[in-house]
């Protein structure tokens, strides 16, 4: 596999896999649109059949990796070399940004409707109920923010550090034991379909703590782009939890490659 065949691969899957992830979150969240409210079941969907596209986009091109957790991954199985994980981890990061910045070309009204909204502003102007601010309460992400990256429900740092390695285990496992290319360094046909309702029953089962990154650019990435864009009244990044959605993925895919290693290889 060339250089350029995981930079064209994994930027386009990337970008596409943000594209629709971050799309379902806009959808949901924002006003004036259509989706507004449909809930956690349709932000699950909408990201497992994310995922589904771009690793069918970027399959036979890249590898499908999307996700510096399973690059890890497969370089700790030996099935990608590590020479080549800082140019797979850099394409991501890029696709991520650049897909986070075509949900907000693709929503820019919903975005300026839900940032100067009187309601809007109001519940997030400060900790508590009706915007009054809590003095106890960790300091509340902008309103927008979720649409962008995950944050957790409740502030513990141990804890949200320990659910996004669990949640990413479970998926660095589920694709290296089954459904990878010929090559075995990627995802083939079966595995992106299997993938995308694992991602899909992690969402369910256990993204409800932290909103389960399990992606460190899918996070990083567009937080990034959250911080640079010139959205109105848009509110922090939030850039002291984000070192887990990297952290915890990375250790997740990390012992996920071990584990495999160790039991099914």
């Amino acid at each position: 596999m060339s250089s350029s065949d995981i930079f064209i691969g994994e930027t386009i899957g990337t970008a596409v896999l943000v594209l629709l992830g971050g799309g379902v979150c806009a959808a949901v969240t924002l006003k004036r649109s259509k989706a507004q409210n449909a809930g956690w079941v349709a932000i699950t969907f909408g990201w497992g059949f994310a995922v589904l596209t771009a690793a069918y986009l970027a399959g036979g091109v890249s590898g499908a990796h999307l996700n510096p957790a399973v690059t890890i991954g497969l370089a700790i199985k030996g099935a990608t070399p590590w020479s080549d994980v800082p140019l797979y981890l850099a394409s991501q990061l890029l696709g991520a940004m650049i897909g986070a910045v075509l949900v907000w070309a693709t929503y820019y009204g919903q975005f300026q409707a839900h940032l100067t909204d009187p309601a809007v502003l109001a519940a997030h102007a400060g900790n508590g109920e009706e915007g009054m601010v809590d003095p106890k309460a960790a300091p509340k992400a902008g309103p927008v923010l979720g649409v962008f990256s995950t944050g957790p429900e409740i502030r513990n740092a141990a804890q949200n550090l320990i659910t996004e390695i669990i949640a990413t285990v479970v998926l660095v496992l589920a694709i290296l034991t089954e459904g990878l290319n010929d090559g075995g360094n990627g995802l083939g046909t079966l595995g992106a379909m299997v993938t995308a309702f694992v991602v899909v029953g992690i969402g369910l089962s256990l993204g409800g703590p932290t909103g389960y990154a399990i992606n460190p650019v899918r996070d990083l990435g567009p937080r990034i782009v959250h911080s640079l864009l010139p959205l109105p009244n848009k509110g922090g990044s939030d850039w002291t939890y984000a070192w887990i959605p990297v952290a915890g993925p990375l250790i997740g895919g990390a012992i996920a490659g071990g584990l495999y290693n160790i039991a099914f290889k």
